[in-house]
């Protein structure tokens, strides 16, 4: 099982919200996924990141891949782990 790191897209038309995911490869972009570890709201003023660095660090040791954009994001991410951020 190939795991990534990446976007699944929420919001309305024309208002993108994005959850930070950790998810099977094969599995749609918005379909199930393993854990939530961040948040993006690119409407934002800057646009908003929220990231558990802990827990995408424990994933990228097991071998998870993120994608492009999340490694964007991880290297204009908040400094601090995101206490707020949930798993489902």
């Amino acid at each position: 099982m190939s795991v990534k790191i990446r976007l699944a897209r929420f919001g309305a038309n024309k208002k993108p919200f994005y959850r930070i995911v950790v998810a099977d490869a094969a599995s749609p972009r918005n379909g199930r996924f393993i854990e939530r570890v961040g948040t993006y709201d690119p409407r934002a003023d800057p646009p908003a990141v929220m990231l558990n660095h802990g827990r995408i660090a424990d994933w990228i040791k097991k071998g998870a891949q993120p994608t492009q954009t999340v490694k964007q994001l991880l290297q204009k991410g908040s400094p601090q782990p995101a206490a707020d951020v949930k798993t489902e």
